[in-house]
């Protein structure tokens, strides 16, 4: 089974002047669930970030802070430098090292 990843946009930092978006801060939430009823366990991981932007609001698809969506700012920052595919890639190693683990801590004794 694979995990469930949720994208979010935290917050957006802003020029007043013109409401441009300078900077995105994101997380992604990871979860997976293995069993059912009692014996069910949910394994979970995390990313967030921040990715800085150059507003231009001479550009015709200038969009400014009033007028932003979720989804459309999610599709920024993938389109600028966040590797949606690297980072649930990532996060889906962490839950399967945890539903597996190869290693572990401790003392013998």
């Amino acid at each position: 089974m694979a995990a469930t990843f949720n994208w979010n946009i935290a917050t957006c930092e802003r020029n007043i002047s013109d409401g441009g978006v300078t900077v995105v801060h994101w997380r992604c939430d990871a979860s997976e669930t293995v069993g059912t009823g009692d014996d069910a366990v949910t394994h979970s991981a995390s990313s967030y970030g921040t990715q800085g932007l150059t507003p231009d609001p001479s550009d015709a698809g200038f969009v400014a802070y009033d007028s932003l969506t979720e989804d459309g700012v999610k599709a920024w920052i993938w389109a600028a430098d966040v590797d949606q595919t690297a980072i649930e890639t990532g996060l889906q190693a962490q839950i399967d090292e945890a539903k597996t683990p190869t290693t572990g801590t401790g003392v013998p004794w």
